[in-house]
């Protein structure tokens, strides 16, 4: 059964993670192992044609995930993610992507991206088809993918240009007295989302902290979810943290370990945004001959994310390494042994 049948517009989100949980725990339930590579992971669920949500906002985005797409050699793809950033670029470049929807495009406040900038102001070397939203537009997608509404309204479209230039975008009128008209915006529901996020357990139990971003949400809209984790733990260390579990175990298909598979980006707690990376990327992205040259030696040319890791050398993570920040303990209570 796909975590689509679990997707109800009246089960709050909470109830399900905190059901999920402990479910499995309370009744000796055996744990299902999900674990597989990211090679797998992408040639299972990823194919020719499909659209393919990428989500993450500003930390924990799915890099390695899109540099697997571009190494699988995927075409034709429909890409969901609100912020268009260098993993975008480079599957554009990599020849994956024909259609990218997004409510943002740009190098992250460092620069530009020379790929999708050629593509949609030039159609150089070829077209791309661009359907834009606001980010709350884009949360409204999601949240109406997750739970089967056939759209959702947005307020703040009222007065923006975005009508103009995004048919998608449409009206209706209230059916409560004052029959007010409201922008709304259609559901999404990915073939397949795709998270990166600090750390799950065997069956997808899958913990976030810092920004948390749209993440669940983009995870219950599609047919079929992988998350990228940097650590796989024992379901023991999920069980005394049940809050930080933003994805539950039936939502998710599968579940990939992928140490520093955010880079550039940061991963909280774990490493630090790479901003001499983000830097030099307009320069490579400006070029298309350098750009190519950069996706046949660092993603063509490395056979995973590993040999990717590698190849920066561990001088320059170590130039990324954070110091620790450690949040307070929570007392979660326990049932003593001899209470009624």
């Amino acid at each position: 059964m796909s975590h689509l049948d679990y997707s109800v517009p009246d089960i709050n989100l909470t109830l399900i993670r905190y059901w999920t949980l402990h479910n499995a725990a309370w009744h000796g339930e055996p744990v299902t192992d999900k674990t597989t590579t990211m090679a797998e992971a992408i040639a299972a669920f990823v194919h020719d044609g499909d659209t393919v949500a990428l989500e993450g906002f500003t930390h924990l985005i799915p890099t390695a995930a899109g540099h697997e797409i571009i190494r699988q050699g995927r075409r034709d793809l429909t890409v969901v993610r609100m912020t268009a950033d260098i993993v975008v670029d480079q599957m554009l470049a990599g020849g994956c992507v024909r259609k990218l929807v997004s409510s943002f495009v740009g190098n992250s406040s460092a620069g530009s991206l020379g790929e999708l900038r050629r593509r949609i102001e030039r159609a150089d070397p070829e077209p791309l088809e661009f359907e834009e939203y606001s980010h709350y537009g884009m949360i409204g997608r999601y949240l109406a993918g997750a739970q089967r509404l056939p759209f959702y309204p947005v307020r703040s479209f009222a007065g923006s240009d975005l009508p103009s230039v995004n048919p998608g975008l449409r009206k209706v009128r209230s059916p409560y007295d004052d029959g007010e008209q409201v922008y709304v915006v259609p559901p999404v529901n990915p073939d397949v989302t795709i998270v990166h996020a600090q750390r799950a357990d065997r069956s997808g139990n899958t913990q976030i902290w810092g920004l948390t971003g749209i993440q669940a949400e983009a995870v219950y809209a599609a047919k079929k979810a992988v998350v990228v984790v940097e650590e796989i733990v024992d379901d023991d260390v999920i069980r005394r943290d049940p809050n930080r579990t933003l994805i539950p175990s039936h939502a998710v298909d599968a579940v990939v370990a992928c140490p520093r598979g955010a880079h550039p980006s940061f991963a909280q707690g774990y490493y630090d945004r790479d901003n001499a990376f983000y830097r030099g990327w307009s320069a490579i992205s400006a070029d298309p001959v350098r750009l190519r040259e950069w996706l046949a030696e660092w993603v063509l040319g490395t056979r995973d994310h590993t040999e990717y890791v590698a190849k920066l050398g561990e001088s320059h993570w170590a130039g990324l390494a954070v110091d620790d920040a450690l949040s307070l303990p929570v007392n979660y209570g326990k049932r003593r042994e001899n209470a009624r």
